[in-house]
């Protein structure tokens, strides 16, 4: 049996842009392409009457931009999937706020849309047998960039979180990304029965503390598990004596 074609929209307003996405979505025999727009508000109104299963969204747009329009979906039942395909990565946490599949850098390349279309794919057929599951509250993923691309990190494989500057770098599994964003927009966002803050510049998550150490000079630090210690603010030193107690 064939595999069902993915009914896709593209929406852009440079028609360059719009006719490297046709090309490219030439190559990939899982999407039916069934039209354009140049806009957001184009958008909604073709959306609404075709009912694509997919929608290859560009963020800056005049008037109404891709996040707003994938806000709008996001709260009507049976929406299309949307994959973002941008230039711009600073727009990665509000995409993960709509509940996009993906987010693909312009230049878009060949391979990674097949990527993102595969994991679309996966999405609609998830959302056809599947009730629809309630949104956590805390943040279960984020897009970061790596290289020419966006790769998902999962909050889970967060080991910790420093700050530097206007960015915070993520350590996952011995690699580290950067992310633009404040600690204490990370903080809200990151379930804290997983994450704690020891100081002000920095997270780390609960179960790679092995051991809280006090120097006898009145400063408290937390071993990790990969051996880094980290020195605990006086802020954050009660939260973090907390650990110690019985649960």
């Amino acid at each position: 049996m064939a595999a069902k074609r993915i009914r896709t929209l593209i929406v852009d307003d440079e028609p360059l842009a719009v006719e490297r996405m046709q090309i490219l979505c030439a190559g990939i025999a899982e999407v039916d392409l069934i039209g354009t727009a140049v806009d957001g508000e184009a958008a909604l109104r073709m959306i609404d009457a075709l009912h694509p299963d997919l929608v290859l969204l560009d963020i800056a747009m005049p008037h109404c931009d891709g996040i707003s329009v994938a806000a709008s979906l996001a709260t009507a039942p049976g929406g299309p999937a949307v994959i973002f395909c941008t230039a711009f990565d600073q727009h990665a946490v509000a995409a993960f706020d709509v509940a996009a599949v993906d987010y693909v850098l312009k230049p878009v390349s060949a391979e990674r849309l097949a990527r993102a279309v595969g994991r679309a794919a996966e999405a609609i057929g998830r959302g056809t047998s599947e009730p629809p599951q309630p949104p956590s509250r805390w943040a279960e993923e984020f897009w970061v960039p790596h290289r020419s691309e966006m790769v998902r990190v999962g909050a889970a494989e967060i080991e910790r979180v420093d700050a530097e500057r206007d960015y915070m770098r993520l350590t996952v599994a011995g690699r580290s990304y950067l992310i633009h964003q404040t600690i204490t927009d990370l903080e809200r966002r990151l379930d804290p029965e997983r994450f704690i803050r020891l100081h002000r510049s920095t997270m780390v998550r609960r179960d790679r503390i092995v051991k809280l150490r006090h120097d006898g000079l009145g400063a408290w630090h937390a071993e990790l598990a990969d051996g880094e210690s980290v020195r605990i603010g006086r802020t954050y030193q009660a939260a973090a004596k907390a650990i110690l107690a019985p649960r």
